[in-house]
């Protein structure tokens, strides 16, 4: 029987990091089981995986809740595969209470897999 890899996201990287902002790179093997029956033969990160690792790393770096109110804004422009190197850039706005991410291809300037703003509270 396999061993569930639940959620696994290798590799991370603190690139920069300020009070309010964050950039990280890491990669979602193709064990993990968010792959795990979206396409079987052309996996791709489902939407809701990508904004579940962006509401985890908002947790992580910014002590924000996994629950989200709202969702200002949010578009996902292209897919991710597996064990691809991903960049997030995340900027949590403590007046406002959000969180703007962009979650990016680390080694393709330019393209975007995702981007947007929640609402946020804090825990």
């Amino acid at each position: 029987m396999k061993e569930a890899n639940l959620h696994d996201i290798v590799n991370e990287e603190v690139v920069s990091k300020e009070e309010n902002q964050i950039s990280l790179e890491f990669v979602i093997p193709a064990s993990s089981d968010f792959f795990d029956g979206h396409f079987p033969e052309y996996k791709l990160l489902p939407a809701v995986a990508q904004f579940e690792v962006v509401t985890r790393y908002s947790k992580k770096y910014f002590g924000t809740a996994r629950w989200v109110p709202s969702i200002k804004r949010i578009k996902f422009s292209a897919p991710i595969r597996p064990d691809t190197k991903i960049h997030l850039d995340l900027k949590y706005n403590a007046e406002k209470g959000t969180v703007t991410f962009n979650l990016a291809d680390a080694n393709v300037e330019g393209k975007v897999y995702s981007s947007g703003t929640f609402a946020v509270v804090t825990e």
